[in-house]
Parts: C-alpha cells; sequence; structure tokens
C-alpha cells in the first residue's frame, strides 16, 4: 500500500478507528488499518503531520494512543501512549521542534512529549472541558486552547508558568445577565497576532493579544445552530465555519458580514481545512461525505463516500491533483473506495438483519360489503349513462 498512501492528497480520521486516504488523481479512496482488531476504543479524534516532508502522519485516539503512520510504506511504525481514557478524548495534537509532540485532553492537560522518553517534559493545565487547542503555524511553541466556560488562552510553551493571553468573557446583555461561553474551535490569523474562534452559541470572535482589550475586537454571528469547525483561507481577511446542521459560510473577518455559503451537506460539520494555496475548502462530518467546494464560485468540485461517520480531516500541501478539471463541468466527480474487510459497526448491523416484506391487510366482512355495494352503485350509473347515450 505504499505506493498508493503516496498519491492520497486528503486524509480523514473516522469513528470506527479507521484512517482514510482519498487520491483525487485517481479518483480513489483506500482504508489504512488492521481490521482484526477494529474497535470503538480506536475512534480516530485528532490528525496532524509529523515532519515538513509529510512522510509521517500522527493520528490520537480515543483509547490515549498517539499512532505513527509513514505515507511511504503505507503502513503504522510507532504507537505511544500520550494519555489515558479517563482524562477524555484528544482535543489537539501538534509537533514541536521536529521531535517533540504536543497533546492536549478534554480535562485541559497539556504535555509536551520527547521522542526518547516516556513521561512529558512539560505538563500545564488549560482549564476543563477543552474542546480545541491550535498551534500557530508561525511561532510553533505558541499554543491556543478553548472549551465550555473556559475561555480562548494562548501559551508560550516555553514560559508555561502562565498564559501569555487571557480573554475576558463579553459583557452582560440588556438584562444584565451573564452571557455563557463555548470556544469550539480557534485559529491564528497570518501576519498578524490575531486569533479567530467560533463558538457553540453561533458566534465568530476575533481577538488581538497586542491590544490591551482583552475581550473581541470583532463579534459576529452565522446561523442559529452552533459552530463546530473553522479554518482560514489563504488570503486571511475571510474565515469558513460550519454548524451542527451541515451549513458552512464564508465570512469576511473585516466586517463581519458573510460572503457566502457552500451547500450540499447533509450533517453535523465536524471538520474543516482550507487549502494553504489553492481557493478550495475540504469539509467532513456526520453525513460520511468528503466534499472538496472551490471559494471562488462556492461550487461542489469532489464528493466522496467513505461509509462511516468522520471525526477530523488532514490535506497534504502539495496541490490537489485535477480539482480544477471540474469546474468547467458544473458537478461533482465520483470517487471511488478500495474496501478491505467490513468498516461499520452499524453497516454489518444493517446486513445481518433480516428483510421483512409488508403483508396486505386483510379487510372485515362489513368493510367487504361496503365496497360490493359501491361498486353495484357505480356500475349502475354507467349502465345509467350508456342508455341515455343510445336514446340520443
Amino acid at each position: 500500500m505504499g505506493d498508493t498512501s503516496r498519491l492520497c492528497s486528503v486524509w480523514l480520521g473516522s469513528e470506527t478507528g479507521i484512517l482514510k486516504g482519498v487520491s483525487l488523481s485517481r479518483k480513489q479512496a483506500f482504508n489504512f488499518c488492521n481490521t482484526s482488531h477494529l474497535s470503538r476504543d480506536q475512534e480516530v479524534r485528532t490528525l496532524c503531520w509529523g515532519d515538513p516532508a509529510e512522510s509521517e502522519l500522527l493520528v490520537g485516539s480515543v483509547d490515549g494512543t498517539v499512532k505513527t503512520f509513514s505515507t511511504e510504506k503505507g503502513a503504522f511504525t510507532e504507537t505511544r501512549r500520550c494519555g489515558d481514557p479517563s482524562e477524555g478524548c484528544f482535543t489537539g495534537l501538534a509537533t514541536l521542534d521536529g521531535s517533540a509532540l504536543i497533546t492536549c485532553v478534554e480535562c485541559g492537560t497539556l504535555r509536551v512529549w520527547r521522542e526518547d522518553s516516556s513521561e512529558p517534559v512539560t505538563e500545564l493545565d488549560a482549564g476543563k472541558n477543552v474542546c480545541r487547542m491550535r498551534q500557530s503555524p508561525a511561532h510553533r511553541h505558541k499554543v491556543a486552547t478553548g472549551g465550555k466556560e473556559n475561555g480562548l488562552k494562548i501559551w508560550d510553551l516555553e514560559k508555561p508558568e502562565k498564559p501569555v493571553f487571557t480573554s475576558k468573557n463579553l459583557r452582560d446583555d440588556w438584562l444584565d445577565l451573564r452571557r455563557p461561553q463555548w470556544v469550539r474551535d480557534m485559529a491564528f490569523i497570518p501576519d498578524s497576532d490575531k486569533v479567530v474562534t467560533c463558538t457553540g452559541y453561533h458566534q465568530v470572535h476575533v481577538f488581538d493579544p497586542s491590544s490591551p482589550q482583552r475581550r473581541p475586537v470583532l463579534e459576529a454571528e452565522y446561523g442559529e445552530y452552533p459552530l463546530t469547525a473553522l479554518s482560514l483561507p489563504a488570503g486571511g481577511n475571510t474565515v469558513v465555519v460550519g454548524n451542527t446542521h451541515g451549513q458552512i459560510a464564508l465570512l469576511d473577518l473585516r466586517k463581519g458580514l458573510v460572503r457566502g455559503c457552500l451547500k450540499g451537506l447533509a450533517g453535523g460539520v465536524r471538520g474543516l481545512q482550507c487549502h494553504p494555496s489553492q481557493p478550495l475548502v475540504a469539509s467532513c462530518g456526520l453525513d460520511r461525505f468528503l466534499r472538496i467546494h472551490s471559494l471562488e464560485d462556492r461550487k461542489l468540485q469532489h464528493k466522496v463516500y467513505l461509509k462511516s461517520r468522520l471525526n477530523c480531516i488532514l490535506l497534504s500541501s502539495r496541490d490537489l491533483e485535477d480539482v480544477g478539471g471540474a469546474k468547467g463541468k458544473g458537478g461533482s466527480q465520483e470517487v471511488k473506495e478500495e474496501e478491505e474487510g467490513e468498516e461499520g459497526e452499524e453497516d454489518e448491523v444493517w446486513d445481518t438483519m433480516e428483510r421483512l416484506e409488508e403483508k396486505p391487510k386483510r379487510k372485515n366482512p362489513e368493510e367487504e360489503e361496503e365496497e360490493e355495494e359501491e361498486d353495484g352503485e357505480e356500475q349502475k350509473k354507467k349502465s345509467k349513462k350508456k342508455r341515455k347515450k343510445g336514446q340520443d
């Protein structure tokens, strides 16, 4: 599978524990896993690249292990224990200085692991109910965290004693009631110190740690449902957000206005990522489809059915092959999936169920008599009409 894994330009993690790779050039999808040991404990929650050359992929599972997948060999090469299931699922995974690994779990424990050590070299508490941890692409030693009733915090891992920035909650509403916080995702805006977040209360906020203001410098809202994921296009002036009802929108970060919506989704969005150089965004979620949209005309370029519910997505930095070829056709291109054994527990259940055919309902004698009377009356009416026509 080494040759096929090198061709994969999109990687996804599923609830069933399968790492999936999609090759858009060959219009195929592949499963990379050991199906004999497949279980819900292996559910993939986070993905990140292990090196700048993108030859290794780090996969964070629900059971607290981080697996290393070699895209050159097409196989898993290493497994590390970086947490305990009792601490919650991974909410973030990143690499530092090439060999170090950064992990964050739902209970708020953020750790830095060295390659040659089984114990973390740095450990800090980011607060309870953390929903997401993101690393700054420009300053790799800086990470941001946030969650439910746990506002945005920015940490410098070289000085982990306290956060370098802690956001302040929004002002009370017009009834002087406290407004709740629920940070679901965040991203560092390039060429600036600003950070954009989306919340479970359909809000988009922009924070500027370089200013004395700790509240958002920009507030915007989209839709009526909780926002679950966001990603920044290459330009940096817009943000793509998705919610629990399968709605994806492009928002302007300067004015807070909706610039357009991406259609076609049928389930909650769990993963979003914009391509680093092309005007494309990839999305996945509960409807089991990978979709790639163009950010220029907002048309669907690719649509791939992957059989199981998807949690996370990771794009290769190289160009997505032949994606532009679908623009002129005005439709999505079909992509086949190479099956390697039974995949989902739900699919197995449906396959083994006995199929029942609905029998016609038996009528009681009274209903049969009424129908016979109605049929007799209709026949009498028809015969009368024929007699009248004959007389005329």
